[in-house]
């Protein structure tokens, strides 16, 4: 019997500390032409502004999402030849999506102090392993430097950086935060930039064996520009929720593969059918209020390795891609 080999073995998961280093020290030397601002912030940490001061742009969101994703997923833009008004996608994929996504992409570390909140991601999450997704992946990072990825429009407090660095155990020197305000281009490519992510995230909910997540790639059309923030993160969402695409490739039974495929797609949620702004005013700002089944990629493909069989469900909405990122014409 042949032993099945799994991407899931946290003893060996590389650092994604370490893997970004030369991605953030690539963003820092090269911040004039990706119009980006590098300075220091609260206790010595390295700051850098994707949009709140500076302007940024594309391609720093590209470069930026490489690193939220711990320097092991590729990140390109390229046509988009799916949306007759949309011709732009940002594309994503990772050999190890489990640890890129879940271990080092996903926004879930909590940091609030006072009048200011954001939600961290990139590889310091795993370095600090403060969240309970670590302990069921059973990884922690080891790393002498940090960098974070905050979706903020404002320089975060120095209480953020004491418990960032504390948690990390690193001296404050050693921590890069990238603020990336939503309304930015660089920061609303690396919030679609994040639609395999979603679709990992949706994964684990379901509670489909993350060892059985072989590989992935997944796509999604880049929304045009906005002005305020509720627009712009209405537009980011709707440009997963009905535009994105993922394709998983997993190991086990045909029939898994094929539930897996039937319930990932955003149409199983009862909120799905308006953009994320409709949506968003309806609950009166309660983002808990919304069906979480909402936030997944729009269509999906899951592959079942051993058969060779994959399974498609979902669609894309155009229609609705038009209504969400201000499309005039007729």
């Amino acid at each position: 019997m042949s032993q099945q080999i799994t991407n899931q073995d946290p003893g060996h998961w590389p650092s994604v500390n370490a893997a970004v280093a030369p991605l953030v020290e690539r963003l820092v030397d090269s911040a004039a032409g990706l119009r980006i601002g590098v300075g220091k912030g609260p206790k010595g940490c390295t700051l850098v502004d994707c949009g709140i001061e500076h302007r940024g742009g594309l391609e720093a969101g590209l470069l930026v999402t490489e690193i939220c994703m711990g320097g092991l997923g590729s990140v390109s833009l390229q046509p988009a030849w799916s949306f007759a008004r949309w011709p732009w996608a940002i594309n994503i994929g990772s050999a190890n999506p489990v640890l890129s996504c879940l271990g080092s992409q996903y926004a879930g570390w909590n940091l609030a102090f006072g009048e200011f909140f954001s939600l961290g991601s990139g590889p310091a999450r795993a370095l600090a392993g403060r969240e309970e997704l670590f302990a069921e992946l059973g990884y922690k990072d080891k790393a002498d430097t940090a960098c974070l990825v905050l979706e903020v429009d404002k320089t975060p407090p120095q209480e953020l950086v004491e418990k960032v660095t504390a948690d990390c155990g690193i001296a404050a020197k050693n921590l890069t935060l990238i603020l990336t305000p939503t309304t930015s281009l660089a920061g609303s490519l690396q919030v679609v930039g994040r639609v395999l992510e979603v679709a990992m995230h949706k994964v684990h909910e379901l509670h489909f064996p993350l060892e059985r997540i072989i590989d992935g790639l997944a796509s999604a059309p880049l929304p045009a520009a906005a002005g305020n923030f509720l627009t712009a993160m209405g537009r980011t969402n709707d440009a997963i929720i009905y535009g994105g695409v993922a394709h998983l490739f997993v190991s086990g039974p045909d029939e898994d593969a094929r539930q897996l495929a039937n319930d990932l797609p955003s149409n199983n949620s009862r909120d799905y059918g308006k953009p994320f702004e409709e949506t968003f005013k309806a609950v009166k700002g309660d983002f808990y209020a919304i069906d979480g089944s909402l936030f997944s990629p729009a269509r999906v493909i899951v592959t079942a390795m051993e058969s060779g069989r994959s399974f498609h469900a979902g669609e894309v909405s155009e229609d609705l891609l038009n209504r969400s990122f201000g499309y005039e014409g007729t």
